[in-house]
């Protein structure tokens, strides 16, 4: 049945899932470098992003990156950013990731956005064709803030755990362990 939600099983009942009631969809403005690049458009109802196309053919051996132009510029509302995230498809089936995912996209940047993309295939060489999709773009509302400094922060559960600290794997060296006394590295929070 078209519109309606998904049944799920519930302890031997049926429930749906419901949407929230839908807001009215952000407006943004694009402006195409060549009039046969395809204006972004969601594949499915509910995906959360766009495809990108890059405009020009590369060719990145293992290990090389390359920043391909995507043929679009944009103008967002204030209070809103886009986000290049990486297509999941291109890193599972040629080993191709972002370097700097999510690229962020700021409301007052106008030039075409580019994506930065790696070929991380220790073997294959990656071709890439114009108007083949290279990433997705996320437009989201995004807070301002203002900074206070302050002499302490206020403690936390959390604290001062990072890099890995929830569930550390004590067989990998990181660069990033403090070297203690005695030249041993200190591992905790790993």
């Amino acid at each position: 049945m078209a519109g309606s939600s998904p049944a799920l099983p519930c302890g031997g009942r049926v429930c749906t899932v419901s949407a929230p009631a839908s807001r009215a969809p952000v407006d943004v403005l694009i402006r195409r470098t060549d009039p046969s690049v395809p204006v972004p458009a969601r594949a499915h109802p509910g995906d959360a992003g766009v495809d990108l196309i890059t405009t020009e053919a590369a060719e990145l051996a293992p290990g090389e990156r390359a920043v391909l132009p995507t043929g679009v510029s944009i103008a967002l509302p204030d209070g809103y950013a886009a986000f290049v995230h990486p297509r999941s498809g291109l890193a599972a089936r040629c080993g191709v990731a972002m370097v700097n995912a999510p690229g962020t996209i700021d409301a007052g940047y106008r030039g075409e956005i580019k994506v930065i993309v790696i070929n991380l295939d220790p073997r294959e060489t990656v071709r890439f064709q114009p108007f083949d999709r290279i990433a997705q773009l996320v437009v989201q509302r995004v807070e301002t803030v203002r900074f206070h400094e302050v002499a302490e922060l206020p403690g936390s559960a959390r604290a001062m755990g990072g890099f890995g600290s929830t569930g550390g794997h004590p067989g990998v060296l990181t660069p990033y362990a403090a070297v203690g006394p005695g030249g041993t590295a200190d591992r905790k929070g790993q």
